[in-house]
């Protein structure tokens, strides 16, 4: 059920939390998914809605910096110096967890994903629920995320209790994700907040888990992800378009309006009856990372 984020439906929300349901929420980065982090039974709510593999980790979405350091064991200094500059935002930073978070939350691993959304709906419900979120994408599994309401309500149907309804989602693309219990730190997933960003205000070299072995330790790392149901290519510029009757998505050159319009733009493209649908590779540098990482997995053949 939709519903507007009332003063009454955002109380409502917040108990439905605590007593174990599942509900969807509003983030700049994308809908998410939650339920009470502290509650394992909520969580196996959670992946059995999205059809989500057991070894795939949750974020956890906290509201404050408080927040975070209880459901932790350590808080380096790196973490302090990013919560400062980036929360609430769409970074993830990834660290020791604390027993009090169950291990399904983080697939069995001894560390957790954590982040402070930045809106007002997802911030005002965590204050309110007064628990950690688990809130992966309001999506079914490898599938493309939601970015509205409406989004959630076609993907997880009656799978949810509420559905809070935040308008589009301004970011667009998933938090970047970092673990910084590893030296030196590492992106484990790119986003908006791009790698000369982390090392601009860290002043530490960063290395991308591209280069380093596989190690499942965030959402977004299996081959094939974020894929409309409708055959998807990312062409380079230039290339010849795939046979039969498709549609090459026109996208902005600018990476911030490209990351909040391209999830919707293949939602609509999805629904329109296409054999076939692409978007054109933007250029290959640090601020597209994020939207690449996106669009290669989008377009991954499936296994």
């Amino acid at each position: 059920m939709i519903v507007q984020p009332t003063e009454e439906q955002l109380d409502r929300a917040a108990q439905l939390i605590r007593s174990g349901a599942l509900v969807a929420f509003p983030t700049e980065t994308v809908y998410g998914l939650g339920a009470n982090a502290l509650d394992e039974e909520a969580v196996a709510r959670v992946y059995a809605a999205k059809s989500r593999p057991w070894a795939s980790p949750l974020i956890v979405h906290v509201s404050d910096a408080a927040m975070a350091r209880s459901i932790t064991v350590e808080w380096p200094p790196v973490a302090a110096t990013l919560a400062e500059r980036f929360w609430p935002g769409p970074l993830t930073m990834v660290l020791k967890k604390a027993p009090v978070i169950p291990a399904l939350v983080t697939a069995g691993l001894d560390t957790v994903g954590i982040r402070i959304p930045a809106h007002p709906i997802a911030l005002e419900l965590i204050r309110r629920a007064g628990v950690p979120v688990a809130a992966p994408s309001a999506n079914r599994f490898s599938q493309l995320s939601p970015t509205t309401a409406e989004h959630v309500q076609q993907a997880l149907g009656e799978e949810v209790e509420l559905i809070l309804d935040g308008g589009p989602a301004q970011v667009g693309i998933e938090s970047t994700v970092v673990s910084l219990w590893r030296h030196p730190p590492v992106i484990l997933r790119p986003g908006m907040i791009s790698q000369t960003d982390l090392e601009a205000v860290t002043g530490m070299r960063w290395e991308r888990e591209v280069d380093l072995p596989k190690i499942v330790e965030s959402p977004g790392m299996h081959p094939r992800h974020y894929a409309p149901r409708t055959p998807f290519y990312l062409l380079e510029p230039g290339a010849e378009k795939p046979p039969g009757r498709g549609r090459v998505i026109e996208m902005p050159s600018d990476p911030q309006a490209f990351a909040a319009r391209l999830y919707s733009e293949l939602h609509r493209a999805d629904e329109e009856g296409w054999e076939w649908i692409a978007v054109t590779k933007p250029p290959d540098t640090p601020e597209w990372a994020g939207i690449i990482d996106r669009l290669r997995r989008a377009s991954a053949p499936e296994n």
